[in-house]
Protein backbone atom coordinates (compact mmCIF):
# COMPACT_ATOMS: atom_id res chain seq x y z
CA UNK A 1 0.00 0.00 0.00
CA UNK A 2 1.40 3.50 -0.94
CA UNK A 3 0.31 6.55 1.44
CA UNK A 4 1.55 9.62 -0.81
CA UNK A 5 0.65 11.96 1.58
CA UNK A 6 0.25 12.16 5.99
CA UNK A 7 1.34 14.32 8.42
CA UNK A 8 2.41 11.46 10.40
CA UNK A 9 4.37 14.29 13.30
CA UNK A 10 0.92 15.91 13.53
CA UNK A 11 -0.67 12.96 15.49
CA UNK A 12 -1.09 12.81 19.09
CA UNK A 13 1.11 9.77 18.92
CA UNK A 14 3.25 10.10 15.48
CA UNK A 15 5.23 6.31 16.78
CA UNK A 16 2.43 4.62 17.01
CA UNK A 17 0.95 5.81 13.18
CA UNK A 18 4.70 4.70 12.15
CA UNK A 19 4.98 1.91 14.09
CA UNK A 20 1.72 0.60 12.09
CA UNK A 21 2.79 1.61 8.64
CA UNK A 22 6.32 -0.44 9.14
CA UNK A 23 4.48 -3.15 10.23
CA UNK A 24 1.45 -3.63 7.44
CA UNK A 25 3.97 -2.12 4.55
CA UNK A 26 2.40 0.80 4.38
CA UNK A 27 5.05 2.87 2.22
CA UNK A 28 4.16 6.41 3.38
CA UNK A 29 5.38 9.77 2.44
CA UNK A 30 5.19 11.69 5.90
CA UNK A 31 5.12 15.30 4.97
CA UNK A 32 5.94 18.50 7.11
CA UNK A 33 4.75 22.36 6.95
CA UNK A 34 8.52 23.76 8.22
CA UNK A 35 12.49 22.55 7.77
CA UNK A 36 12.48 22.44 11.86
CA UNK A 37 9.18 20.19 12.15
CA UNK A 38 11.38 18.08 9.82
CA UNK A 39 14.33 18.28 11.74
CA UNK A 40 12.59 17.04 14.99
CA UNK A 41 11.29 13.78 13.15
CA UNK A 42 14.29 12.93 11.50
CA UNK A 43 16.31 11.61 13.97
CA UNK A 44 13.33 9.29 15.00
CA UNK A 45 12.42 7.98 12.02
CA UNK A 46 15.49 7.65 9.82
CA UNK A 47 15.53 3.40 10.57
CA UNK A 48 12.23 3.53 9.68
CA UNK A 49 12.07 1.65 6.13
CA UNK A 50 8.27 2.39 5.00
CA UNK A 51 7.99 6.16 6.16
CA UNK A 52 10.22 8.39 4.05
CA UNK A 53 9.88 11.83 6.35
CA UNK A 54 9.57 14.80 3.54
CA UNK A 55 10.89 18.01 4.14
CA UNK A 56 7.90 20.62 4.02
CA UNK A 57 7.88 24.66 3.44
CA UNK A 58 3.73 25.07 3.72
CA UNK A 59 2.29 28.01 2.32
CA UNK A 60 0.36 28.49 4.70
CA UNK A 61 3.01 29.49 7.48
CA UNK A 62 4.87 31.50 5.12
CA UNK A 63 5.60 33.97 7.72
CA UNK A 64 7.97 31.88 8.98
CA UNK A 65 9.65 30.95 5.52
CA UNK A 66 12.52 33.63 5.42
CA UNK A 67 13.96 32.16 8.48
CA UNK A 68 13.57 28.99 8.00
CA UNK A 69 15.35 28.76 4.70
CA UNK A 70 18.89 28.53 5.62
CA UNK A 71 18.06 25.27 7.35
CA UNK A 72 15.58 23.82 4.67
CA UNK A 73 18.67 23.93 1.94
CA UNK A 74 20.95 22.37 4.61
CA UNK A 75 18.41 19.86 5.12
CA UNK A 76 17.48 18.84 1.70
CA UNK A 77 20.48 16.69 1.27
CA UNK A 78 19.06 14.33 3.96
CA UNK A 79 15.79 13.14 2.04
CA UNK A 80 14.70 12.41 -1.32
CA UNK A 81 11.00 13.61 -0.71
CA UNK A 82 9.80 17.89 -0.43
CA UNK A 83 6.26 18.72 0.80
CA UNK A 84 4.53 19.98 1.44
CA UNK A 85 5.66 23.03 -0.57
CA UNK A 86 3.40 24.95 -3.03
CA UNK A 87 0.63 27.60 -2.98
CA UNK A 88 -2.44 28.77 -1.71
CA UNK A 89 -4.57 31.48 -2.79
CA UNK A 90 -7.84 30.87 -0.81
CA UNK A 91 -9.53 33.25 1.45
CA UNK A 92 -6.70 32.52 4.59
CA UNK A 93 -3.90 32.10 2.14
CA UNK A 94 -4.26 35.30 0.03
CA UNK A 95 -2.60 37.53 1.92
CA UNK A 96 0.81 36.14 1.70
CA UNK A 97 0.50 35.19 -1.79
CA UNK A 98 3.77 37.19 -2.72
CA UNK A 99 5.76 35.50 0.01
CA UNK A 100 4.62 32.29 -1.24
CA UNK A 101 5.71 33.14 -5.00
CA UNK A 102 8.98 33.67 -3.89
CA UNK A 103 9.37 31.03 -1.45
CA UNK A 104 8.41 28.08 -3.72
CA UNK A 105 10.42 30.02 -6.85
CA UNK A 106 13.31 29.70 -3.87
CA UNK A 107 12.69 26.40 -3.65
CA UNK A 108 12.19 24.76 -6.98
CA UNK A 109 15.42 26.92 -8.20
CA UNK A 110 17.29 25.26 -5.60
CA UNK A 111 16.21 21.86 -6.37
CA UNK A 112 15.81 21.65 -9.80
CA UNK A 113 18.89 19.89 -10.65
CA UNK A 114 18.46 17.44 -7.96
CA UNK A 115 16.77 14.31 -7.58
CA UNK A 116 13.56 14.92 -5.35
CA UNK A 117 9.46 13.94 -5.30
CA UNK A 118 7.70 16.64 -4.67
CA UNK A 119 4.24 16.76 -2.47
CA UNK A 120 2.31 19.91 -3.68
CA UNK A 121 -0.33 22.21 -2.23
CA UNK A 122 -2.20 23.78 -4.97
CA UNK A 123 -5.18 25.23 -3.56
CA UNK A 124 -6.92 28.20 -5.28
CA UNK A 125 -3.40 28.68 -7.19
CA UNK A 126 -3.43 25.53 -9.17
CA UNK A 127 -2.35 27.37 -13.01
CA UNK A 128 0.43 29.41 -11.24
CA UNK A 129 1.68 26.36 -9.34
CA UNK A 130 1.65 23.91 -12.68
CA UNK A 131 3.42 27.09 -14.52
CA UNK A 132 6.17 26.91 -11.53
CA UNK A 133 6.89 23.23 -11.83
CA UNK A 134 6.96 22.78 -15.23
CA UNK A 135 9.05 26.37 -15.51
CA UNK A 136 11.55 24.77 -13.44
CA UNK A 137 12.06 21.54 -15.12
CA UNK A 138 10.58 19.51 -12.14
CA UNK A 139 10.04 16.09 -13.19
CA UNK A 140 8.01 14.30 -10.24
CA UNK A 141 5.58 16.05 -8.55
CA UNK A 142 1.82 15.23 -6.74
CA UNK A 143 -0.60 17.40 -6.81
CA UNK A 144 -1.96 16.28 -3.11
CA UNK A 145 -6.03 17.06 -2.69
CA UNK A 146 -6.67 18.72 -6.25
CA UNK A 147 -9.61 20.88 -6.07
CA UNK A 148 -9.11 22.74 -9.39
CA UNK A 149 -11.02 22.99 -12.21
CA UNK A 150 -11.01 19.29 -14.12
CA UNK A 151 -9.71 21.00 -17.59
CA UNK A 152 -6.42 21.68 -16.11
CA UNK A 153 -6.15 18.18 -14.98
CA UNK A 154 -5.41 16.73 -18.98
CA UNK A 155 -2.65 19.06 -19.14
CA UNK A 156 -0.89 18.45 -15.63
CA UNK A 157 -0.88 14.79 -16.11
CA UNK A 158 0.06 15.23 -19.59
CA UNK A 159 3.25 16.57 -18.12
CA UNK A 160 3.60 13.62 -16.20
CA UNK A 161 2.72 14.69 -12.61
CA UNK A 162 0.44 12.71 -10.60
CA UNK A 163 -2.47 13.20 -8.19
CA UNK A 164 -3.14 11.79 -4.92
CA UNK A 165 -6.78 11.61 -3.48
CA UNK A 166 -8.34 10.73 -0.38
CA UNK A 167 -11.71 10.41 1.56
CA UNK A 168 -12.59 13.78 1.82
CA UNK A 169 -12.56 13.41 -1.89
CA UNK A 170 -15.00 10.62 -2.36
CA UNK A 171 -17.56 12.36 -0.15
CA UNK A 172 -18.21 15.65 -2.17
CA UNK A 173 -19.78 15.62 -5.78
CA UNK A 174 -16.77 17.81 -7.04
CA UNK A 175 -13.99 15.16 -5.33
CA UNK A 176 -15.41 12.31 -6.93
CA UNK A 177 -15.82 14.54 -10.52
CA UNK A 178 -12.05 15.32 -10.07
CA UNK A 179 -11.02 11.71 -9.16
CA UNK A 180 -13.31 10.19 -12.68
CA UNK A 181 -11.50 12.75 -14.64
CA UNK A 182 -7.82 11.89 -13.76
CA UNK A 183 -6.02 8.86 -15.57
CA UNK A 184 -5.74 6.06 -13.80
CA UNK A 185 -1.96 5.40 -14.72
CA UNK A 186 -1.90 9.15 -12.72
CA UNK A 187 -3.35 8.75 -9.48
CA UNK A 188 -2.05 7.63 -6.05
CA UNK A 189 -3.85 7.37 -2.42
CA UNK A 190 -3.22 9.59 0.23
CA UNK A 191 -4.78 9.64 3.65
CA UNK A 192 -3.56 13.24 4.56
CA UNK A 193 -4.09 12.17 8.52
CA UNK A 194 -5.17 13.45 10.38
CA UNK A 195 -7.04 16.07 8.94
CA UNK A 196 -9.55 14.09 7.73
CA UNK A 197 -12.04 12.57 10.17
CA UNK A 198 -13.03 8.94 9.69
CA UNK A 199 -15.30 6.88 12.01
CA UNK A 200 -15.38 9.36 14.37
CA UNK A 201 -11.35 9.99 14.45
CA UNK A 202 -8.70 11.04 12.34
CA UNK A 203 -7.90 8.65 9.29
CA UNK A 204 -5.11 6.95 9.65
CA UNK A 205 -2.68 5.43 6.63
CA UNK A 206 -4.11 1.95 7.55
CA UNK A 207 -7.51 2.86 6.26
CA UNK A 208 -6.46 3.55 2.77
CA UNK A 209 -8.93 0.69 1.11
CA UNK A 210 -11.90 3.36 1.68
CA UNK A 211 -9.82 4.68 -1.14
CA UNK A 212 -8.52 1.81 -3.13
CA UNK A 213 -12.15 0.22 -3.10
CA UNK A 214 -13.54 3.13 -4.11
CA UNK A 215 -10.82 3.49 -7.17
CA UNK A 216 -11.58 -0.03 -7.80
CA UNK A 217 -15.63 0.96 -8.73
CA UNK A 218 -14.43 3.76 -10.61
CA UNK A 219 -11.98 1.42 -12.57
CA UNK A 220 -13.85 -1.29 -12.74
CA UNK A 221 -10.94 -3.33 -11.82
CA UNK A 222 -10.93 -6.16 -9.14
CA UNK A 223 -8.46 -4.89 -5.69
CA UNK A 224 -5.54 -6.64 -6.87
CA UNK A 225 -5.47 -4.90 -9.90
CA UNK A 226 -6.49 -1.78 -8.47
CA UNK A 227 -3.21 -2.44 -6.16
CA UNK A 228 -1.19 -3.00 -8.85
CA UNK A 229 -1.78 0.37 -11.10
CA UNK A 230 -1.05 2.07 -7.82
CA UNK A 231 2.24 0.43 -7.51
CA UNK A 232 3.34 0.70 -11.08
CA UNK A 233 2.70 4.43 -10.84
CA UNK A 234 4.90 5.19 -7.61
CA UNK A 235 7.39 2.95 -8.68
CA UNK A 236 7.07 5.53 -12.09
CA UNK A 237 7.19 8.68 -10.03
CA UNK A 238 10.57 6.90 -8.05
CA UNK A 239 12.66 6.34 -11.19
CA UNK A 240 11.82 9.61 -12.66
CA UNK A 241 13.07 11.49 -9.68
Amino acid sequence: MIDAHCHVDLYPDPFSIANECERLGIYTIAVTNLPSHFKMGFDHLISFKKVRLALGMHPMYAERHQEEFSLFERLSQDTSYIGEVGLDYSKDGIKSKSIQNDSFERILSFLKDRQKVFSIHSRSAESDTFKYLKSYGIKSAIFHWYTGSVELIPQIAATGYFFSVNSAMINSTKGQEIIKTIPASSILPESDGPFIQYENRPVRPSDLSIVTNYLSKVWKKSSEDTNEIILQNFTRLIKKS
